[in-house]
């Protein structure tokens, strides 16, 4: 039996659930609003906001967690020779991510799937990294004002800075964003066993577990199931 070590391969809350499409473009609109609105006010905010805006685009174009983010450094990019026109942002070494009680951090390689997020990033890291002040962690993808590395909580409390300025449910959190990535590569038709392979998976079963399709996506495939079942059902006469 293998129940133990399957349950400790669920992360969720109850409360968790997936964003809708509706509501990430929403939460992006807003996040890249504030860059513009810092920009025009002649705010030394700018940055940061920009950098933020980029962050949760990230965590959800790779399906990353806080301390997978914040930890996250700009040498782990790699080419894909499968997709050479991601250049070197094809895949995403993750090097910290979950571990098992009394194991090392996990790492897993994730192939880049969402073009326009490798834009997002790819202009961050050409064009407003460089603006930061490099500290210690000189290496570090996401840094702060002070050239540190930009911790987990800090993502954490923009989220929800953004998210009650939205007046969106306060259940939703960053690790929403990863509930949605599942969700909604299910729903485009991809294919279960590479998703689970994306997200670092041991179990299928778990990767359902994330997953929250729509109601129309339920009923497109109710009706193709349906529809399966009375051609076999009319063959049979």
């Amino acid at each position: 039996m293998n129940t133990a070590a399957h349950l400790t391969d669920y992360e969720g809350d109850a409360k968790r659930r997936p964003m809708t499409r509706e509501e990430i473009q929403r939460f992006f609109d807003f996040a890249d609003g504030r860059v513009e609105r810092a920009i025009q006010l002649g705010r030394k905010g700018a940055l940061t906001a920009y950098r933020d805006a980029r962050v949760f685009k990230a965590i959800y174009g790779w399906r990353l967690r806080c301390t997978e983010t914040s930890k996250l450094d700009t040498i782990d990019f790699y080419r894909n020779p499968k997709a050479p026109e991601l250049g070197r942002f094809g895949l995403l070494q993750v090097r910290y991510g979950k571990s098992t009680k009394g194991s090392p951090p996990q790492r897993r390689m994730v192939a880049s799937v969402m073009p326009w997020a490798v834009e997002a990033v790819e202009d961050y890291v050409v064009n407003i990294r460089p603006r930061f002040p490099e500290g210690a962690d000189r290496h570090a993808l996401w840094l702060t004002e002070r050239g540190s590395r930009l911790r987990p909580g800090d993502i954490e409390d923009r989220f929800a800075a953004y998210r009650d300025e939205l007046g969106m449910d306060e259940e939703l959190s960053p690790h929403c964003l990863r509930h949605s990535y599942v969700t909604h590569l299910i729903e485009d038709g991809t294919d279960l066993k590479f998703v689970q392979e994306q997200v670092g998976h041991r179990y299928a079963s778990t990767t359902a577990i994330y997953t929250g399709v729509s109601t129309d996506f339920m009923n497109t495939m109710m009706r193709k199931a349906l529809e399966r079942a009375l051609d076999s059902q009319e063959g049979a006469r």
